[in-house]
């Protein structure tokens, strides 16, 4: 009998998904499903054909969080082990990441979708942050980029308390677009993406990279994107788009 893999690659034209696939464990997170989620994610970011990458669960759950029986295995974890390797990787890939969130999002499966550019939830998703509750501390970057995304006493409630909430409260807070019911979740994300497949990919990753750069004021922002636009302006992706639009007008 071969072993079941618990990371699932699908590449379809232009779109990668990596589905967690630990249906019995809820889709915890081990060193070795790290592994394998950063080598997928990797593979994508540099594959020129590849525009979107969705992120998704089997079964019942996105995912419980990590697997502590086998974090609590590893004699040494520093940042050279493999789920800080997947979280730098994540936060530095230029390929947009799609998460499409169905029941438990715990931990790990709550921090990683700070790090997408869009995130749909299904109205049975439950999210939690339980790191103070287990004598633990925030990770992926979530002490800073909860703080950013709903302000300091909201990114608090869910640090520091670590009760769990419910996917309307996390589109309130800003942690997802889009709370649909669970049977139309698919259908969902299937749109979402294939609209972003009809995008060009080089503004498809700029724009992410805009996005996600920090600038000191407002006049280097303008600064910068007036760099990127120019030199988009004169692509002939933007030409044949342009042209196509004053045409249809």
């Amino acid at each position: 009998m071969t072993e079941q893999q618990h990371i699932i690659i699908d590449k379809n034209a232009s779109v990668v998904t990596i589905r967690l696939n630990r249906r019995a464990k809820k889709n915890a997170f081990t060193q070795q499903m790290y592994s394998e989620a950063t080598a997928a994610l990797k593979a994508a970011d540099e594959d020129e054909t590849i525009k979107v990458v969705v992120f998704e669960g089997s079964g019942d759950s996105f995912s419980a969080g990590n697997d502590l029986n086998d974090f609590l295995s590893i004699e040494s974890l520093d940042e050279t082990a493999p789920p800080f390797k997947f979280l730098h990787l994540l936060n530095k890939v230029k390929v947009t990441l799609v998460a499409k969130v169905n029941g438990l999002a715990i931990g790990i499966g709550t921090t990683l979708l700070l790090h997408c550019d869009l995130v749909y939830a299904a109205d049975n998703a439950v999210f939690a942050l339980p790191f103070v509750q287990l004598g633990l501390l925030p990770e992926a970057g979530s002490s800073l980029l909860l703080p950013r995304i709903m302000g300091h006493q909201r990114a608090s409630e869910l640090l520091l308390l670590g009760d769990s909430f419910s996917a309307n409260k996390a589109q309130q807070y800003g942690l997802v677009n889009d709370v649909v019911e669970a049977d139309k979740l698919n259908t969902r994300v299937d749109e979402v993406v294939e609209h972003l497949v009809k995008q060009s990919r080089g503004a498809l990753r700029t724009s992410k990279k805009l996005i996600k750069t920090e600038s000191d004021t407002v006049s280097e922002r303008i600064s910068l994107e007036a760099g990127y636009f120019a030199k988009a302006l004169s692509s002939d992706t933007a030409k044949q788009a342009i042209a196509a639009k004053l045409k249809k007008n």
